[in-house]
């Protein structure tokens, strides 16, 4: 038999915000990482793969950081 997830509707809209706050800190990180690469002053004004790679880099990161610490204020909620 197959079993089936048992989830509240408080789960799913927590899993929702928890993905769209992931894809807008991963969008923040990539387009201030290649604001930083094109405008700042002393840099070569090309934006270039590594470039592009840094600001993925970057996004992941941010993606990551706001999802845990997202998780984290979840857990302790739950714990009082």
């Amino acid at each position: 038999m197959v079993e089936q997830k048992q989830t509240n509707p408080s789960d799913e809209a927590w899993e929702t915000r928890r993905r769209r706050v992931g894809i807008a800190a991963f969008l923040a990180g990539l387009v201030a990482t290649l604001a930083f690469f094109a405008f700042f002053p002393g840099l070569p004004h090309v934006v270039d793969w590594g470039a592009v790679l840094a600001a993925l880099v970057v996004g992941a990161l941010a993606r990551w950081f706001c999802q845990s610490r997202l998780t984290n204020a979840g857990r302790k909620k739950t714990k009082i």
